[in-house]
């Protein structure tokens, strides 16, 4: 894979890919944002979508992921009502648009763990 940006989630206190999560890429641009995907992550936790797959060019430069970790939450539990983390954002860096960027997110209701991936 040459290129691209891919998200992918799984709540470690479950075990279980975070499918149906909504989840963002955005790259953060000198006049403000420009939407690069948008979706809900598939069974396996993982967005599938052109960016991910690196069909979609990718520019050198600041892009942020966001994950409605919140909404995935209560969906699964609605008697959670309020949870400690609404949107999980990920600033980071394109430094080589050949180069892809595997950004692989570990939650619990209580905290996050959110790494550059290979």
């Amino acid at each position: 894979m040459i290129g691209g940006i891919s998200l992918h989630a799984v709540d470690v206190a479950s075990g279980q890919p975070a499918a149906g999560m909504e989840v963002e890429i955005v790259a953060l641009e000198p006049d403000g944002e420009r939407l690069m995907a948008q979706g809900r992550l598939g069974p396996s936790g993982a967005l599938d979508h052109a960016v991910a797959r690196g069909e979609v060019p990718v520019s050198v430069g600041t892009h942020e992921a966001r994950f409605r970790v919140g909404e995935w939450m209560r969906a699964r539990d609605p008697t959670l009502g309020s949870v400690f983390m609404e949107v999980a954002v990920f600033r980071f860096e394109v430094l080589d648009a050949a180069h892809h960027v595997h950004l692989p997110l570990k939650f619990t209701r209580w905290g996050l763990a959110l790494f550059r991936g290979s």
